[in-house]
């Protein structure tokens, strides 16, 4: 054999396995996808069928960073979107030690017994220092934890505004797709979160308590304008009557405020989650109003506000991912900061800089 046909054949076999590789590589991934599509359509099966752990699972991918898990939930979602829209969503909000989660556990026992199938996303906030959460809501619910008809679900609130999981709306959607009828979302506690948690539900219930201060905040505008419902809670034993005061008090503040568009009139009502006092009269009430805004067509027209409320915030939560991911901007981001630290630019110059590379 030639030294030239020597090195033709060399290079021959060299390529060989090039190409064998990239060959193996593509249907690789394509062996991959097919798995994961595969795994993807039972999930959603299970899912739609009620199974809570598909239900569980398909909110750890919705929460996920990962590029592969996001494809995944976005399947999900759009699997499940059009099963959803079924369910009434509760907001409950309120100071910390007002017994949140003692409410939502009386609250969502009594619905189970009614025959309703309820789901608790319960936002646990995170610390600044350590990024982490504790997420014992359900060892705080442990009645309801165990009951069949219901599902708790803790999410941490990592950086969100004011401790509102980021996709604590997609997961709303995966519970109703599941078949759950009432889905209860419990926030941090009084803060901006409650102005997120107001766009992603029907009915806004502020939990307060009487003999802390809290009668006076009803005078004030904010968060009680929100309220569909005020609640005050520990209404027993020697606090009976600080609570009927305090019911008193929030009825004179409630007046000041103009008539909501729902045209549905805020109501003021007195329990005692502990002893299970009052939790009828809570869900009686929030059935008059769903049968109200069904009348006058508000309960479909605030949905539809909503989604496109929530349309712009996706919109900005992808450019605002986008900008940063930007490896241009990553890197004159470093050198800004640099120079903001030496005192050789401003703030506002720094960011005008840097949104002209993007």
């Amino acid at each position: 054999m030639s030294k030239q046909q020597q090195k033709s054949a060399l290079s021959e076999s060299e390529s060989k396995p090039a190409s064998g590789n990239v060959s193996a590589e593509s249907a690789k991934k394509i062996r991959n996808f097919r798995k994961n599509r595969s795994s993807e359509k039972e999930l959603l099966k299970g899912l739609l069928e009620g199974n809570k752990t598909a239900l569980g699972r398909g909110i750890t991918l919705i929460e996920s960073n990962q590029k592969s898990h996001q494809k995944q939930a976005e399947f999900l979602i759009e699997g499940a979107l059009p099963h959803a829209q079924k369910s009434i969503r509760i907001g409950i909000t309120g100071v910390p030690g007002v017994g949140k989660s003692t409410f939502i556990e009386s609250f969502g026992s009594y619905l189970i017994e009614k025959g309703k199938k309820v789901a608790v996303l319960a936002v646990d906030p995170s610390s600044s220092v350590s990024h982490g959460s504790i997420l014992g809501d359900k060892t705080r619910m442990e009645k309801l934890v165990t009951e069949k008809n219901a599902f708790i679900r803790p999410s941490p609130s990592g950086d969100s505004l004011g401790g509102v999981a980021r996709k604590t709306r997609e997961s709303i959607i995966l519970c109703e797709a599941a078949g759950f009828d009432v889905i209860l979302i419990e926030t941090v506690g009084v803060g901006q979160s409650e102005t997120t948690v107001h766009s992603m539900t029907d009915f806004f219930l502020l939990l307060k308590l009487a003999g802390a201060g809290d009668e006076l905040q009803g005078i004030k505008r904010g968060i009680v304008e929100m309220a569909d419902a005020i609640v005050i809670n520990k209404a027993d034993g020697d606090n009976q009557k600080a609570a009927r005061d305090a019911k008193l008090e929030f009825n004179r503040a409630l007046q000041l405020y103009p008539l909501k568009e729902s045209a549905w009139k805020p109501e003021v009502k007195l329990c005692s989650a502990l002893y299970h006092e009052g939790i009828s009269d809570v869900w009686e009430m929030i059935s008059d109003f769903k049968e109200k805004v069904d009348e006058n067509g508000f309960f479909q027209h605030n949905r539809l506000e909503q989604n496109k409320f929530w349309l712009y915030q996706t919109i900005n939560d992808y450019l605002k991912s986008r900008f940063y991911e930007d490896s241009k901007v990553k890197e004159e981001l470093k050198r800004q900061l640099q120079l903001i630290e030496n005192n050789e630019t401003t703030a506002f110059a720094a960011a005008k800089h840097l949104l002209s590379l993007a």
